[in-house]
């Protein structure tokens, strides 16, 4: 199978991820809640050491179910803050708590994650035509809009860095390569 660059020689999970989550559309408040989450996580670090603490992370925020994330206590958040299986970035964890907390109240009023995110792209993930790794950008102009709009909303630690990966991640855009195999269109 050929599989974009990153994932050519990448460990079992990785390549298993890049087959068959990277890219594919992901929908769902939970879901999409769960994969900012963890791209906000990612930040500075590989996504190799996220994969490795999904379990965990699943686990500490009560499987990113956000009406679960918002009755959290004190001690049950300190207890998560000095948990070694996940990353002990305090900020990360903070920005994590808020956001559930912006989502949940949407869900309160009637509104979606989902429905909030897949409007950018009109419910229509776009598909590039990447030949190349280094022609795959870092951001993009939608990505800087998303970020600014979720940031006016209350979220935090959604720049258009972390909103493109997350795009990517959730299928809004397609960014495997032309001649992956992977590739879903």
């Amino acid at each position: 199978m050929t599989s974009c660059g990153w994932a050519l020689n990448a460990p079992a999970n990785m390549k298993t991820y890049h087959d068959q989550e990277w890219g594919k559309e992901l929908h769902g408040d939970k879901q999409l809640f769960e994969m900012l989450s963890l791209e906000l996580m990612q930040a500075g670090l590989s996504w190799q050491t996220i994969l490795n603490k999904r379990t965990a992370f699943r686990a500490d925020f009560r499987d990113f179910e956000p009406c679960r994330i918002v009755r959290l206590t004190q001690p049950e958040i300190a207890a998560i803050s000095g948990d070694a299986r996940i990353i002990r970035n305090k900020r990360k964890i903070h920005a994590i708590l808020k956001n559930a907390q912006v989502v949940n109240s949407l869900e309160k009023q009637g509104g979606s994650f989902d429905r909030l995110i897949w409007a950018y792209v009109d419910n229509t993930p776009h598909i590039n035509h990447w030949q190349h790794p280094e022609e795959v950008p870092a951001q993009t102009k939608l990505s800087q809009t998303i970020s600014r709009d979720l940031k006016k909303m209350g979220f935090e630690f959604v720049g258009p860095t972390i909103i493109y990966s997350f795009m990517q991640a959730a299928g809004l855009v397609n960014d495997h390569l032309e001649a992956c195999s992977a590739k879903y269109d």
